[in-house]
């Protein structure tokens, strides 16, 4: 537990408002909703439904999760132009055995016990449909149908925002915009790899995935039979690739893999790749360029905004593609400072949440 409250309320963090535990014995809930910011608006960031069943203590890994993942979304929706702070929800358990109606709804009601400070939306083991589900005890969840007045599945501009991020790497490293003959590697081929695939393959660009599940596999090469593919994420990073994506979990950049990273330029949909603070300074020796995670992954983030104001996709897609000049502007700043990419980024978000606490 000390871990847990020493990452609550570390002052470099800023320190996060709010943490809730969630339990509902008649359905088996068991959740954690952690909120980091309010300081440019409601909270909001998605429901991640996990079972942390490698870990020596699941309760303590979530709660840790949720402090890490909403704190990422302060920063994201902060670089994203949005008038939201950073929340994350996470619930514990198997989606695949655990996930109910009933536990959704009970989910839903203590969402709404919050009275509006958080607003959810899909995430890691949750759906489009999962989200309609919780919608109905609650009015403050998004990534909604579109049958139920929601966005869809926001892995479409997730992915798509990701894109835009691989363009300004390759603009920044090669002078062009396009990824026509650059191989990248994709670590994760679910809701947004699968679907940064499709970009990639119409830009042009050799892909090699690796995905723990086979039928994901199966999917891309169905569609795109070119497509490599490596025998795992470690047989992966040591290959010679232009960018590297970690499109799956958190920590895919440590001590570990940094040293035998072969890529030029890491570029991916993961939240959370940096395992610790120094990962981003031991990339910059290396001569790998980082894009910020939370910069370029927040495409979905921006879809599901914009379903607070009456959805419109291609009014969504607009600001999404923003995300290519923010992570130039970003590799600028970085060059200008002497610093890393996500150093830089860090300040321009936290000066912006900084503004809007002094603004009252």
């Amino acid at each position: 537990m000390t871990d847990v409250l020493s990452t609550l309320f570390r002052s470099d963090q800023g320190g996060h408002e709010q943490v809730v535990l969630c339990q509902d014995r008649e359905t088996g809930l068991k959740a954690v909703v952690a909120i980091h910011s309010t300081a440019l608006g409601p909270s909001l960031g998605g429901t991640r439904f996990h079972a942390y069943a490698s870990a020596d203590d699941p309760e303590q890994a979530a709660v840790l999760d949720a402090l890490n993942l909403s704190r990422g979304m302060s920063y994201k929706n902060a670089m994203a132009g949005l008038d939201h702070g950073g929340g994350k929800a996470v619930i514990i358990g198997d989606p695949e055995t655990d996930k109910t109606e009933g536990l959704l709804l009970a989910y839903g009601r203590f969402v709404a016990s919050l009275g509006g400070r958080y607003v959810t939306a899909c995430d890691v083991g949750t759906y489009v449909h999962d989200m309609d589900v919780v919608s109905r005890t609650n009015r403050w969840t998004t990534g909604r149908s579109p049958e139920n007045g929601g966005c869809g599945d926001s892995s479409v501009l997730t992915s798509f925002g990701v894109f835009q991020g691989m363009r300004a790497v390759a603009e920044h490293l090669w002078g062009t915009s396009s990824l026509r003959g650059r191989r990248v590697g994709i670590a994760g081929v679910g809701k947004v790899g699968h679907i940064l695939v499709d970009h990639l393959v119409a830009d042009g660009a050799e892909v090699v995935i690796t995905d723990v599940r086979q039928a994901s596999v199966d999917r891309v090469l169905a569609a795109h039979p070119g497509v490599a593919v490596a025998a795992d994420t470690d047989a992966l990073i040591r290959e010679p690739l232009d960018v590297y994506a970690p499109c799956a979990l958190g920590g895919a950049l440590n001590d570990d893999t940094v040293p035998v990273l072969a890529a030029k330029a890491v570029c991916g949909a993961a939240n959370n790749q940096l395992e610790h603070p120094g990962v981003e300074k031991d990339l910059a020796d290396r001569g790998i360029l980082y894009a910020p995670d939370y910069v370029v992954n927040a495409g979905g983030v921006i879809q599901v905004a914009e379903e607070l104001h009456g959805f419109d996709m291609d009014r969504a897609r607009a600001k999404a593609a923003r995300i290519f000049d923010t992570t130039v502007e970003i590799f600028r700043r970085a060059a200008s400072d002497g610093v890393p990419p996500a150093v830089a980024a860090d300040r321009i978000a936290e000066q912006r949440m900084a503004d809007a606490r002094r603004r009252g």
